[in-house]
C-alpha cells in the first residue's frame, strides 16, 4: 500500500502541451485542445521585462541603500547573477519541455506529481497574491497623477483597504478587471499591449537616467560600503525580488512561435535589459543624492528628479511612469497565474474548468475570470501583510526546483533534444540552488512558518482531491509512457 502510494506520488508526467482529448477521463475537446502559438520572439522578451521592471524599481532604493550604501550597486550585480543561474536552468528545461506550467510542468517531468503540485501552489503565491499587491501599489500613483493633472482623486474610503481606514480598494479592482478583458481578447493582443507599455516605463526611467546624471556627484561614493558585504548581502534579499518576473517568459511556451529557440532568447535579453536598467538607475540615483537621505523617501526617483530641476512636473511624470509600469506587470502576473492553471486543470490536479478554452481565443476564458475575481477581491478587502512575503518565497522554492529538474531530466533523459543546454553543468544548476537557499535563508521566521503551513494545504488538497483525479491515474492501467514519445510532432527533432 505504501509503495503504490510512493509510486503515485513521484509518477513523471509527459509535457504538458503533448496531451489530447483521448488522454483525459472526461473526453471534452473544449478541456484538452492547445493554445494558440501568436506570440514573437521580441514579445516574449517584453512579457519578461514587463512582468519584472514594475513597483520595485520605483520604491526598492528607499530600502536598500540603508542597508548597504553606495555599494547597493552591489546588490543590484549581485542579484542579477543569482537570477541569471536560474534563467539558464529556465531556458534549458523550457526548450525542453514547453509548456504553458513553468516549472510546475517542469517538475512534474523530472521529480513527481506531488512535487509539481506543490510548485503549483508555490506559482499561486508568485502569480495570484503579487498581482493584487501590485494592484493595491497602483492604486496610490494613479491618485498622485489624477491629483495632480485634475486636481481630483478617489476619496480614501474607496481607495484604500479597510485595514487602512478604508473600505474599498476601488482603483485596484478597476485595474484587474481592465487587465482580464484585455486577457479575454486574446494572448497576443496583450502582448501587443504590454510591449507598447514597457516601451513607454524604460522611456521614463531613461529620462530619469539622464535628468539624473545633471546632478551626478562623485562624492557620493566616497563612503561606498559603509555596513561592508554583509550589508550588501542583506540589500541583495531585498532587490532580488525585483527579478522574480522572469518567470513569466516560461509560462507562453505553448503560445510562442518556435519555443525551443524563443524562449533562452527572450530570457536572456529580458535579463540583460533588466540588469542593465537596474544598475544605470541605482548608480544615478545614489550619485544625484546622498545615500543617507534614501531612508523611509517615498516616491524616490520623483523627488530626486524634483530636487535636480526644482520643478513639480517630474513627479507627475514619474507617476505617470509608474502607472503604466504597474499596469503591466499585473497584466504578466495575472497571464502567468491563468496560464498555471491551465496546465494544472489538464493535467487533472485541479478542476477541469480552469483547463477549458474558448474555441474563438483559444484562451483560457473561464480561467481567466475566476482568477480576475479572486485577485480583485484580494487588492479591494483583504489586507495582504505576511502575503507579499509568501510571494518571495514560493518563487525561490520554485527557482530552486527547476534547477534541481535540470540535473535529473539529464541523468533520466539524456537523449530528450534539447534547444538550449546550460553552460557549465553540473556547478551552473548547483549554484543555483545553493544562491536560492542562501537567499531563502534571509527570509523571517514567520514567512517560513506560514509558507510551511500553505505547503502542507496543498498537500492535504493534492492527497484528497488531485491524487485520484489525475490524468496519470487513468493511464495507470496502460502500458508506460516515454518522456519523448508523446512529445508533439512540431517539437520533435
Amino acid at each position: 500500500m505504501t509503495d503504490t502510494l510512493v509510486h503515485r506520488m513521484f509518477r513523471k508526467s509527459i509535457p504538458a502541451d503533448a496531451l489530447t482529448t483521448a488522454d483525459t477521463p472526461s473526453g471534452d475537446p473544449a478541456t484538452q485542445v492547445h493554445l494558440r502559438r501568436s506570440i514573437t520572439t521580441f514579445q516574449l522578451t517584453m512579457i519578461g521585462v514587463g512582468g519584472t521592471i514594475g513597483t520595485g524599481i520605483f520604491f526598492i532604493l528607499s530600502e536598500a541603500v540603508p542597508e548597504a550604501g553606495p555599494a547597493v550597486i552591489g546588490s543590484f550585480l549581485l542579484a542579477a547573477i543569482v537570477a541569471g543561474l536560474t534563467v539558464l536552468c529556465y531556458a534549458e528545461l523550457a526548450s525542453t519541455i514547453p509548456s504553458s506550467g513553468s516549472s510546475y510542468s517542469y517538475s512534474y517531468a523530472t521529480l513527481g506529481e506531488a512535487v509539481a503540485f506543490v510548485v503549483g501552489a508555490c506559482l499561486v503565491l508568485e502569480y495570484g497574491v503579487s498581482a493584487a499587491a501590485v494592484a493595491v501599489g497602483w492604486s496610490e500613483y494613479l491618485n498622485l497623477l489624477l491629483e495632480g493633472t485634475i486636481g481630483w482623486h478617489f476619496p480614501d474610503a474607496l481607495s484604500l483597504a479597510p485595514d487602512s481606514g478604508g473600505v474599498i480598494n476601488l482603483p485596484a479592482m478597476i485595474l484587474v478587471a481592465l487587465c482580464v478583458l484585455l486577457l479575454l481578447r486574446g494572448a497576443s493582443e496583450s502582448a501587443r499591449a504590454n510591449a507598447i507599455m514597457v516601451i513607454i516605463k524604460i522611456s521614463v526611467l531613461v529620462l530619469f537616467i539622464t535628468v539624473g546624471l545633471t546632478g551626478f556627484q562623485a562624492d557620493h561614493f566616497s563612503q561606498f560600503a559603509p555596513f561592508g558585504f554583509a550589508g550588501v548581502s542583506i540589500a541583495t534579499g531585498s532587490i532580488f525580488f525585483s527579478f522574480i518576473g522572469l518567470d513569466a517568459i516560461a509560462t507562453a511556451g505553448e503560445e510562442v512561435h518556435n519555443p525551443k529557440k524563443s524562449i533562452p532568447i527572450a530570457l536572456m535579453a529580458s535579463l540583460a535589459v533588466v540588469t542593465v536598467v537596474y544598475l544605470l538607475v541605482a548608480f544615478v540615483a545614489v550619485g544625484a543624492q546622498p545615500w543617507g537621505e534614501f531612508e523611509g523617501q517615498k516616491a524616490g526617483l520623483a523627488t530626486i528628479l524634483e530636487n535636480i530641476t526644482g520643478s513639480s512636473w517630474p513627479g507627475l511624470l514619474l507617476a505617470a511612469g509608474a502607472v503604466i509600469s504597474i499596469f503591466s506587470v499585473t497584466l504578466i502576473c495575472l497571464y502567468g497565474q491563468t496560464r498555471i492553471l491551465f496546465a494544472m486543470g489538464r493535467d487533472g490536479l485541479i478542476p477541469p474548468v480552469f483547463a477549458r478554452i474558448d474555441r474563438r481565443t483559444q484562451t483560457p476564458m473561464t480561467n481567466t475570470i475566476i482568477v480576475g475575481v479572486v485577485v480583485a477581491v484580494l487588492a479591494g478587502v483583504v489586507p495582504l501583510g505576511i502575503l507579499a512575503d509568501l510571494t518571495s518565497i514560493g518563487t525561490l522554492v520554485a527557482f530552486s526546483l527547476v534547477s534541481v529538474g535540470v540535473i535529473v531530466l539529464r541523468r533520466t533523459a539524456p537523449d530528450l533534444p534539447r534547444g538550449f543546454k546550460v553552460p557549465g553543468y553540473p556547478v551552473t544548476p548547483v549554484l543555483s540552488v545553493l544562491a536560492c537557499a542562501y537567499v531563502i535563508s534571509g527570509l523571517g521566521s514567520v514567512t517560513l512558518i506560514a509558507f510551511v503551513i500553505w505547503a502542507g494545504a496543498a498537500l492535504v488538497f493534492y492527497f484528497s482531491w488531485s491524487i485520484k483525479h489525475s490524468v496519470l491515474e487513468t493511464l495507470a492501467a496502460g502500458p508506460p509512457l516515454d518522456l519523448t514519445d508523446r512529445m508533439p510532432p512540431q517539437e520533435k527533432s
